[in-house]
């Protein structure tokens, strides 16, 4: 891959009719996974299930990215042995990589998390640029209960979350900024709202503060949602409005784009949300998806670990991605299912 800059690159991931493929589950995730279908895991069957996907044939037509973790970067197609990096990027598909070291007690608090692996970033960044990757991403995670999140949480997070992007700029990658607020919990949509612009107001605060380029990094936010416990769900409808509503009062225009992630919501309604999104008028930036389970589980579930359902299970997952590619225009509607 040429060496594009970080705004080329930024705007192409978020390009009209495309989204981010998240691929980047950790190992014990992935093995929860595997452990679904009764498949162990191992960095064999790993390399395979990774390799299904990404050799899945048309995938470049709606899939801009790939959120890889640190083992499927170094790993290569089983057909050709091309490495994972070579080969997406061959298809148009930029390679990026996540770099962070999960979601550990933060000091001085209960039951809040701090988002670690600052620490010998800039060296991991180098390597990561030289095995081909062109963008990073960052998982800060914000828990609503009683008494939580504090500001106190809020705003160290953020202030990770800005000394990763500032990082990953000097170093040629597109950081993805991902403040995830998690909707597990009884809450009702409104309170979903306040808590979601209180943190992104915290988190461009912050990436202006340490000097971060607007037009070089992608947003990767939570929607704003019922809490998954709440009485009264809101409507389609009712989640995007308030949804592009909070993100018109905090995120600045010149954010190339937000790549949502699923969250946890269902296969379909994540889709939904996402189309209802982009038939709203006036947003400036492209709204678009980074979803990994929501793409993957119906070809992990094909799949099931046998060679003969690769193709079946490719089929499912381009069906997801053929989706979501729709919605991101708007285009999408349930009876296509």
């Amino acid at each position: 891959m040429n060496d594009a800059s970080i705004v080329d690159i930024a705007q192409a991931m978020v390009v009209n009719g495309k989204g981010i493929l998240a691929a980047d589950e950790s190992t014990p995730t992935c093995t929860k996974r595997f452990d679904s279908i009764n498949v162990e895991s191992t960095a064999e069957s790993r390399n395979a299930y990774r390799g299904m996907l990404f050799t899945a044939d048309g995938i470049e037509n709606h899939i801009s990215g790939v959120i890889l973790f640190d083992e499927t970067i170094r790993q290569s197609t089983l057909d050709g042995g091309v490495p994972f990096p070579e080969h997406l990027s061959a298809l148009g598909i930029i390679p990026g990589i996540k770099v962070d070291k999960g979601a550990k007690q933060l000091a001085n608090t209960d039951d809040e998390k701090i988002t670690e692996g600052l620490d010998g970033l800039r060296d991991r960044l180098k390597e990561y640029y030289e095995l081909g990757a062109r963008f990073a991403k960052w998982r800060a995670v914000i828990t609503i209960g009683e008494d939580i999140p504090t500001a106190y949480c809020i705003s160290a997070n953020a202030h990770a979350l800005a000394r990763y992007a500032a990082l990953c700029q000097e170093q040629g990658l597109v950081p993805i900024v991902e403040p995830e607020i998690l909707m597990n919990g009884d809450h009702t949509i409104e309170e979903s709202y306040g808590l979601t612009t209180e943190t992104l107001y915290n988190v461009f605060y912050e990436l202006a503060a340490q000097g971060v380029e607007m037009e070089g990094i992608v947003l990767k936010p939570n929607m704003v949602l019922s809490g998954y416990d709440c009485s009264e769900q809101a409507s389609i409808q009712d989640v995007a409005e308030m949804t592009v509503d909070c993100f018109l009062n905090t995120v600045p225009a010149a954010v190339p784009g937000i790549a949502f992630l699923s969250g946890g919501q269902s296969d379909e309604l994540a889709t939904a949300h996402l189309n209802a999104m982009n038939q709203i008028d006036g947003s400036p930036w492209h709204l678009t998806f980074s979803y990994g389970r929501a793409l993957q589980a119906p070809a992990l579930k094909v799949w099931s670990g046998k060679a003969e359902n690769i193709p079946a299970a490719k089929e499912a997952l381009m069906k997801r991605v053929n989706l979501n590619g729709l919605a991101t225009k708007g285009e999408y509607s349930a009876d296509m299912e």
